[in-house]
C-alpha cells in the first residue's frame, strides 16, 4: 500500500508525459502528449490540459514532477528554464499539492527546487534507474526514447552513475544524443552505401530516425507525435521520399528493396553506437557477467538486440511495475513519469 493516489509528471522538450498510479499500487493511466516546448509556454499549457483532460478527477491528487523541458532553447539557461517550470506547475496546482524531484537529493518543495535548480535538471533518468535499483540486484538500465538515450548501472540499491549531469553524462556515453523518432540521420552515419558507392548524407534535416524505423517495420507508431522532417505523410512513401533526398535522389532512384536496405544500414549503425557504450559501461569491474539489461522507452526493441548480442538477459521495465496488460507498452514508453510517481508515493514525498 501506497501513501497516496499521485500523478508522476514528465516535461521533456517535445513531449509531456504523465503517470497516474493508486493507492494500492497500481497504474491508472498513463499518457504521452506532443508538447513542442521550444515554441512557447502556451504550448506546455494546452499539453497539461489535454492530459487533465483525459486523466478526468485530478483535483485532489498530488503531483510529483521531473523534466528535461529547461534544455530547449526558449530559455536563456537551464536555471531560468527550470524556474519557469515549476512557476507554471505551481500556478495549476498550487506549491502544497507540488513535489519536485531532484536525483539524489530525493523530492523538494517548489521553493527549495528554486534554488536546488543544478539538482533538478534532467533527473528524469534517475528516477527510472532508482526505481530498477529497488526491484532488481543489478543491471544496466537503457531507455530507448524518441531523442535520447540513458544507459544507467545499478546494483545494491543504488544507482551506480559515473556522472550526474548532462555534461558529464555525456562524456562517460551514459547518455547519447541518439533516439528512435526525432533523430537527424547525419548524425547517425556519415555516408550509406548505394549502387555500389559510399554515398555521404546531406548534413541537412531532411529526414530522421523516424523514417529508417518505419521502412524497418519497427516503429511503434504511437510515438512518432510530431511532425515530420518535411511536414508530410508519415507512409512507406513520405519515409522513402525524405531517406532519399538525404542522397540528393528522388525516390524512383531504387525500388522499396532498396531504400529498405539503407534504411537497415543505417539502424545498423544506432545499434552499433549504442552497443559500443554498454560495452564501456559493461567493463566496470562492479557490474557482474550476468548483469541483465533493463529495457524502457519507445525503443526498447533496440534493448532486446543489444541483450541477445551481449549474451545477456532482458527484462522488460514494465515488468517491474503492477499494471494491467494492456498498459505495459505506455508504462515502458514512459518510464521517468512512472517512476517518478511511484517514488513519491513510496516515500510519502
Amino acid at each position: 500500500m501506497l501513501h497516496e493516489s499521485l500523478l508522476g509528471w514528465d516535461l521533456g522538450g517535445a513531449h509531456i508525459k504523465t503517470a497516474h498510479i493508486d493507492q494500492t499500487g497500481c497504474v491508472r493511466s498513463v499518457i504521452q502528449w506532443p508538447c513542442p516546448l521550444w515554441q512557447g509556454l502556451d504550448r506546455l499549457e494546452s499539453g497539461i490540459d489535454a492530459v487533465l483532460g483525459k486523466i478526468g478527477d485530478w483535483k485532489e491528487l498530488r503531483h510529483a514532477v521531473t523534466m528535461t523541458g529547461e534544455l530547449v532553447d526558449l530559455f536563456p539557461d537551464r536555471a531560468s528554464g527550470i524556474k519557469t517550470l515549476i512557476d507554471l506547475m505551481s500556478r495549476r496546482f498550487t506549491k502544497d499539492a507540488l513535489t519536485i524531484y531532484a536525483g539524489k537529493a530525493g523530492f523538494l518543495t517548489p521553493d527549495k527546487a528554486m534554488v536546488g535548480t543544478s539538482q533538478v535538471a534532467s533527473a528524469n533518468w534517475f528516477a527510472s534507474a532508482s526505481l530498477a535499483a529497488a526491484r532488481l540486484p543489478e543491471g544496466l538500465f537503457v531507455d530507448v526514447g524518441s531523442t535520447t538515450t540513458d544507459l544507467v548501472p545499478f546494483g545494491g540499491n543504488l544507482v551506480r552513475a559515473s556522472g550526474h549531469d548532462d555534461h558529464h553524462r555525456l562524456a562517460q556515453q551514459e547518455l547519447l544524443y541518439t533516439g528512435i523518432v526525432r533523430t537527424p540521420l547525419m548524425a547517425v552515419t556519415p555516408q550509406v552505401p548505394f549502387a555500389g558507392e559510399w554515398v555521404p548524407l546531406m548534413a541537412e534535416h531532411f529526414a530522421t530516425t523516424a523514417d529508417i524505423y518505419r521502412l524497418t517495420g519497427e516503429l511503434p507508431e504511437e510515438v512518432d507525435l510530431l511532425p515530420s522532417a518535411d511536414n508530410g505523410e508519415k507512409s512507406m512513401p513520405g519515409s522513402t521520399r525524405r531517406l532519399a533526398r538525404m542522397l540528393g535522389l528522388d525516390a524512383d532512384a531504387t525500388d522499396l528493396d532498396g531504400w529498405q536496405r539503407v534504411a537497415h544500414f543505417i539502424a545498423e549503425r544506432q545499434l552499433g553506437m549504442l552497443m559500443e557504450a554498454c560495452e564501456r559501461i559493461l567493463s566496470r569491474p562492479e557490474i557482474s557477467a550476468s548483469a541483465p539489461l533493463v529495457g524502457a522507452g519507445a525503443g526498447r526493441f533496440l534493448v532486446e538486440k543489444l541483450s541477445r548480442r551481449l549474451n545477456r538477459p532482458y527484462i522488460g521495465f514494465e515488468s517491474l511495475i503492477t499494471c494491467r496488460k494492456q498498459m505495459e507498452t505506455k508504462v515502458a514508453e514512459c518510464a521517468p513519469a512512472v517512476a517518478v510517481a511511484f517514488l513519491a508515493a513510496e516515500r510519502g514525498a
